[in-house]
């Protein structure tokens, strides 16, 4: 070998190392990395392919990056507990179909049934509306649990004919009828310019989150000291907080980009007298209602996933259920739990959806049972169990919601969408088994 190949060799050693000792330093996932870097190369190419076709960039604005947070969040709900049904080795068919059916007994709930005993525009009947919709959806979810775990059977079978079922009982509940307007209030959590929390509402969550970058890494480092594990270097944890702490504020300055529409604005001014200056009026979205509830449900089913001795179970399962079970762990019981608990997240779902559209219709949700699957999958859920989470089945959500936004705006029709999603599901369990055979 010659004397210049050998220092190109070395050079690449010497890079390569660097590389693994920046990672190893700061316990970066590499396939959390690996997803971001799709996610960019998503958003770049779309705004880029834009300017190539039209001669301009709509992808990467304020204005569909706000309408890309509010169509994520739905998915991404239901994504987070796709997560433990997947890593339990089973699967949910039916989740498109579960959130039709609940969006429709929602619709009947507060448009038929409740002004007629609380009156029209009550304020309880929103409450009552949305605590109906997550027990509904809870209770299908058991009653599915129960069959997959003490009649023995196959998940599969079981949720494809729940996939049926529910769309069928959908269009039952109100004969193919769509229900709307719902509740005004109800309404809000769809988002919208008014289901938003403005721009100071917005800086104020940012802060809270940027506080809890920093309480974690404290907080963290501490409880390694405690038990004695081994610490990452000050300048680790210096970078993920700076680069934790710089996202949140991109995204909140992003969020408080997008205005309110001109017409919106006009009517809101001369509702509160207010004056309009010569240059208009200016009135930040902020953070959508939509996007707040499913962050605040990531962070709980992180606690769950992580925290708790529920969360535990689940991956013992999923490991090895033959020792989970010798372990003591009521393994039939926590399949019915899990699957109640991906209900209650499919009725959290039916209300972003139904809310967004103010209706609910039996067609709601077509289709998304894929999407849930892909973006658990993507977000590094393995098919053979005990490995996920919640954070980046979060993250799958936004990536598939991207490709499908990305192809809306550059006018791929339906067909072509549909056959995207479903070669990028097959390419990320083969991928995944890529990984977990060159882990073993």
């Amino acid at each position: 070998m010659s004397e210049s190949a050998l220092e190109n060799t070395t050079s690449t050693e010497h890079k390569e190392s660097a590389l693994v000792r920046f990672l190893r330093a700061t316990e970066v996932d590499t396939r959390m990395l690996g997803m971001i870097g799709a996610l960019l190369l998503i958003w770049f190419g779309f705004h880029f392919y834009g300017h190539f076709v039209n001669g301009y960039g709509a992808f990467l604005t304020p204005r569909n990056l706000w309408n890309l947070s509010v169509q994520t969040s739905s998915i991404a709900v239901m994504a987070t507990g796709m997560v433990l049904v997947i890593v339990t080795r089973n699967i949910d068919l039916s989740v498109g179909s579960m959130l039709g059916l609940t969006a429709m007994i929602m619709g009947v709930t507060q448009v038929w049934v409740l002004p007629d005993y609380l009156g029209l525009g009550n304020p309880a009947i929103w409450i009552i509306t949305v605590v109906v919709g997550i027990l509904f959806g809870a209770i299908i979810g058991a009653f599915q649990g129960f069959l997959i775990a003490y009649l023995t059977i196959p998940a599969f079978i079981v949720t494809l004919g729940g996939l049926l079922v529910w769309r069928g009982a959908a269009w039952w509940v109100a004969r193919g009828e769509t229900i709307s307007p719902v509740d005004s209030t109800f309404a809000l959590i769809g988002g919208g310019p008014y289901g938003t929390i403005g721009a100071t509402g917005s800086w104020i969550v940012g802060a809270a989150a940027c506080l809890g970058i920093v309480w974690m890494i404290v907080s963290g480092r501490a409880q390694r000291k405690r038990f004695g594990f081994p610490l990452r270097p000050m300048w680790a944890e210096w970078l993920i907080g700076a680069v934790g702490s710089a996202a949140v504020i991109g995204t909140v300055m992003v969020m408080n980009a997008y205005p309110w529409p001109a017409g919106i604005v006009r009517r809101y001014a001369e509702a509160n007298n207010i004056e309009i200056p010569e240059g208009g009026l200016f009135i930040s979205h902020g953070f959508a209602i939509p996007v707040l509830i499913a962050i605040a449900v990531g962070i709980t089913m992180t606690f769950i996933a992580t925290r708790t001795k529920f969360g535990r179970y689940v991956f013992a399962m999923g490991g090895n259920p033959e020792a989970a079970e010798l372990a003591g762990i009521n393994t039939r019981l926590m399949t019915v739990k899990i699957f109640a608990l991906m209900g209650a997240l499919v009725g959290i779902s039916a209300i972003i959806a139904s809310a967004r559209l103010n209706s609910a219709t039996n067609a709601l949700g077509q289709l998304d049972e894929l999407y849930v699957i892909a973006a658990a999958v993507i977000g590094g859920t393995s098919f053979a169990g005990g490995i996920g989470t919640i954070y980046g089945a979060m993250l799958g959500a936004l990536v598939m919601q991207s490709l499908q936004s990305g192809m809306v705006l550059v006018g791929f029709d339906s067909a072509v969408q549909q056959m995207v999603v479903g070669c990028v599901l097959v390419i990320a369990v083969w991928l995944d088994t890529i990984y977990r055979r060159r882990s073993n």
